[in-house]
């Protein structure tokens, strides 16, 4: 398929996934592709291999792919990492840590929960002080990037009082990874879950956990799920050479596959990184000149998306800035925090530095028409 035949997009979606593909992208999907074939399945083994690089280490680590979102990856992680005698400690500062905590509740895994402010980051002396007090505490999980803010949550300062406590580091870093550096040896990180429609750029469908394979090796039947049980998986495509152990989405893998070498060619994970940061510069300078400003502190800010507060104007109207913006090409996020009114507006996805010059232009022209 000639890239160049598809249609353009009528909006450009800045949000933190799923996020805006190049055509490239897109026209990678058109083919289709046998699951059983030993050419799809070297293609699986390829996009194992790469991510394994992206985080860091070869020797130590493996990954493994998993069919649906990236909570689904999520759930399978807690599900098959945490053993029946296991406890986990949740420290959440947004709707996804909040997630994690559900997960665990439903699945019946027993767990504390350190639920802290949106606004602020983890507070490290209580995850220290609720690791020496409860020594039943086996597994600990954090969100990298907790998007209901746009908050970058401090993860290698937390793995260092996790490992020091000798316990297993999950590290959601959904949208994060592929758009910020993550060493995960650095990190202290033993699971690290992420998707293929967030930093990467690829399209959504599966998602995908690296893995330290000591520690993924030990959790052979320890799964409450079949169709989630990571080891399951994990052993199906190193047994079998990138096979899927039930139907795997061969368009969406195909498209990550182009994806990943799309990443590659821009310059890797510090290039990406770079044209997010400046994506975010332009967004939060301009909104500032338009009277919006940041929910977060630049400090705590990540460039994966950012919190603004609403204006405080009788003239504004969410739902009509949000049609009016969309009506000029570009989709936004509605806000997530639980006691301010915010929206959203992400950095990441095939978005580059005039794409949001001509953004600002166009909250400026819908500003200035609400009021009218």
């Amino acid at each position: 398929m000639n890239p160049e035949l598809l249609p353009d997009n009528p909006y450009l979606l800045l949000t933190p996934g799923p996020l805006s593909t190049t055509k490239t992208v897109k026209a990678a999907m058109y083919r289709d592709w046998c699951t059983w074939d030993s050419d799809y399945n070297a293609i699986v083994q390829q996009i194992r291999e790469d991510l394994v690089r992206l985080a860091g280490d070869g020797e130590t680590f493996t990954s493994v792919l998993m069919q649906g979102s990236g909570t689904f990856c999520v759930e399978a992680t807690l599900t098959t990492a945490v053993p029946p005698d296991g406890r986990l400690l949740v420290i959440a500062n947004g709707a996804y840590g909040c997630r994690i905590a559900e997960i665990a509740r439903r699945q019946g895994i027993d767990h504390e929960f350190i639920n802290g402010d949106e606004c602020t980051p983890p507070d490290l002396d209580r995850i220290e002080a609720c690791l020496q007090s409860d020594a039943a505490i086996t597994h600990v999980a954090v969100v990298h990037c907790e998007t209901t803010t746009g908050m970058l949550n401090p993860v290698e300062k937390i793995g260092r009082i996790v490992k020091t406590s000798g316990k297993c580091f999950i590290v959601d870093a959904m949208s994060s990874f592929g758009g910020i550096l993550v060493d995960m040896e650095a990190v202290g990180a033993d699971y690290l879950i992420s998707s293929a429609n967030k930093c990467i750029q690829g399209v959504p469908g599966f998602g995908f956990v690296i893995a330290r394979q000591t520690v993924l090796e030990q959790t052979r039947g320890q799964a409450r799920s079949l169709s989630l049980d990571l080891y399951d998986q994990w052993r199906t495509m190193e047994d079998h050479g990138g096979k899927w152990r039930f139907t795997s989405p061969t368009h969406v893998v195909r498209a990550f596959a182009q994806a990943l070498g799309e990443l590659a060619a821009e310059g890797g994970i510090e290039t990406r990184h770079a044209r997010y940061r400046e994506n975010h510069r332009i967004l939060v300078e301009g909104m500032q000149r338009l009277g919006f400003q940041p929910l977060l502190p630049a400090q705590w800010q990540s460039p994966i998306i950012t919190a603004f507060l609403y204006p405080r104007s009788e003239d504004w109207q969410f739902q009509k800035f949000y049609e009016d913006l969309k009506s000029r090409g570009f989709v936004i996020y509605p806000g997530k925090v639980t006691d301010r009114e915010t929206f959203r507006i992400g950095n990441i996805g095939d978005v580059h530095a005039e794409d949001m010059h001509r953004l600002i232009d166009a909250v400026g022209d819908v500003v200035n028409s609400m009021k009218r």
